[in-house]
């Protein structure tokens, strides 16, 4: 397994890692058994990054991934996620909540779902627009202190929030979406203050949702309640425009003889060695396939021609609804 050191004095982490929230939300249909088999096998083949929240269910996906390693711990980095809160009247509804008291008893609830004493990496899942970052962060870094939490980062936080944060308390991991069809982290400075802060990249959706495989070739394919039929991004002209562009991914995928996914996610893991990615998968076949992409190696000569394919902002639509969007820090 490939690892990298997360951010300037960080831990050595496995480059790949698993996002868990599909197991249990999101993604339509899911099945416990072959999830927490799908962990497992991550474990068995030297991956570490487990990757979670307590907003995916809500709660059920730490209480998942808890129950996948039970005895199982000392081979765990183990991050999750606070800040988003949903309504339970009304499951598209959104709020985020950074208040100090908020920090706290979000980190008892997911100590105890996921049954272990200390988490490694505690994000912060959005910006509270309301709350000063370093108030929020200040109370993270209690946790810290409390030994409850090992490292602290942020999620879709701009380069000025994270310039703030890193003041009060050192931020060890940004963790953002990241991918050939979303590549913003490029020319909105956010890569850039990484890197002067020694803030590791963390991509998430490295396969854009599951689209940059090329198993996607319909809106008709997800389940009823999959949320990406309300994605911009997989809805009328946009979903043809950007289908147009994964056919590209996938000769290039052809010609290099591996699969797009895999070629996908090379790409991501070549922009740095400080960048990290963490596809989500709820079956151990596509954690196979995934995993294959670590024996990928692009030259110069290939990168470019990735790029000329799919050159930034050529995705079609906004990668979330608007409403979701107005939760991003920007």
């Amino acid at each position: 397994m490939q690892t990298r050191t997360l951010g300037k004095h960080g831990p050595q982490v496995s480059a790949l890692g698993l996002g868990c929230m599909g197991m249990s939300d999101f993604y339509g249909r899911h099945d416990d058994a072959e999830s927490i088999a799908t962990i497992h096998h991550a474990l068995d083949r030297g991956l570490t990054l487990l990757d979670t929240a307590d907003m995916y269910g809500p709660h059920t996906n730490e209480a998942l991934v808890g129950r996948a390693i039970k005895g199982r711990r000392e081979q765990v980095f183990l991050a999750t996620k606070f800040g988003i809160v949903r309504d339970p009247a009304d499951p598209q509804a959104r709020g985020v909540n950074g208040r100090p008291e908020y920090v706290r008893a979000a980190c008892e609830g997911s100590l105890e779902r996921l049954g272990v004493e200390t988490i490694d990496l505690y994000y912060q899942h959005r910006v509270d627009p309301q709350v000063p970052i370093e108030e929020t962060v200040g109370a993270m870094a209690e946790l810290v202190a409390a030994g409850k939490v090992r490292y602290l980062g942020l999620s879709e936080a701009s380069p000025a929030t994270l310039e703030r944060a890193a003041k009060v308390h050192p931020i060890a991991a940004l963790q953002t979406e990241y991918s050939l069809w979303t590549r913003d982290p490029e020319g909105n400075g956010v890569l850039e203050t990484c890197r002067r802060l020694g803030i590791a990249f963390v991509a998430y959706s490295p396969l854009g949702r599951g689209f940059l495989t090329g198993a996607i070739r319909s809106p008709q394919d997800f389940d009823a309640d999959d949320y990406r039929r309300r994605s911009p991004r997989f809805q009328g002209e946009n979903f043809a425009r950007n289908l147009a562009l994964v056919d590209k991914v996938q000769a290039l995928a052809a010609q290099k003889g591996c699969t797009p996914a895999q070629l996908a996610l090379a790409w991501v893991l070549a922009q740095g060695e400080d960048v990290f990615a963490i596809p989500g998968t709820k079956r151990r076949e596509r954690l196979d396939e995934n995993l294959g992409a670590l024996d990928v190696a692009l030259s110069k000569e290939e990168l470019a021609a990735i790029d000329a394919v799919f050159p930034p902002d050529a995705a079609a639509g906004q990668r979330y609804p608007e409403a979701v969007m107005r939760t991003i820090d920007r």
